[in-house]
């Protein structure tokens, strides 16, 4: 995919992708409502402080990209909406299942497909966690995409999480091949580094000499 949009960008088009759904009457959205709908405290990760100027950058950015078009004044103020998907002059042609589960990467940053299904329900409602990862799998195989990506798995957690690719490659990304042994540590899920593992294996190897060491000694009494 060659588009790649900062955190900026990701965050403004993911509040206007959900409040066109969950408020309707307050769509389309001024930069007074896109910088509240960023900077909610609540179903946000991370949470953000931006101001009206920045907003109006960054809405100004997209517009240039032709993610965002001025849907003229109401009132006093210019209002906005999103040309990401939805119409013959969007830019992807996302359904709204797939739309719903990126706004919720876009807003909420990687999560599980159990957390996605709890999470969209007003967005786009699914059945199953089965339905998740069906649309996940569409969105990673994409002929124009991949526009999501599986990502390691964190501790005491039993689902993979997943990340959206719209401001590049996510970190921790997993592969199928991975190997832990004495020499090496090759693996993209791992959350230990290869200098961490080479402390470790030290301190285990420090701890079998002390108890044998100690052994000795119990054996001599």
């Amino acid at each position: 995919m060659k588009l790649e949009l900062s955190a900026e960008q990701v965050r403004v088009l993911g509040v206007m992708l959900e409040k066109q759904i969950t408020t309707p009457d307050q769509y389309p959205m001024s930069i007074n409502a896109i910088t509240t709908a960023c900077n909610q405290k609540s179903n946000r990760d991370p949470v953000v402080q931006y101001s009206e100027v920045d907003v109006q950058n960054v809405v100004d950015e997209l517009i240039q990209q032709r993610l965002l078009a001025d849907a003229g004044p109401s009132g006093r103020v210019n209002k906005y909406r999103h040309r990401f998907y939805g119409s013959e002059f969007s830019a992807f042609n996302f359904d709204s299942a797939q739309a719903a589960i990126l706004c919720l990467l876009f807003v909420r940053g990687p999560q599980t497909p159990g957390e996605l299904r709890t999470r969209s329900q007003r967005l786009n409602p699914f059945n199953d966690v089965g339905q998740v990862e069906a649309c996940l799998n569409e969105l990673a195989n994409a002929e124009d995409g991949p526009f999501v990506v599986k990502l390691a798995r964190e501790p005491g957690k039993r689902e993979h999480r997943f990340g959206h690719l719209f401001s590049g490659e996510v970190a921790e990304v997993v592969t199928e091949a991975h190997s832990l042994s004495q020499n090496s540590v090759a693996s993209t899920n791992s959350t230990v580094s290869i200098e961490e593992f080479e402390q470790l294996k030290a301190q285990v190897n420090q701890l079998t000499v002390e108890l044998a060491e100690l052994k000795q000694q119990l054996g001599a009494d």
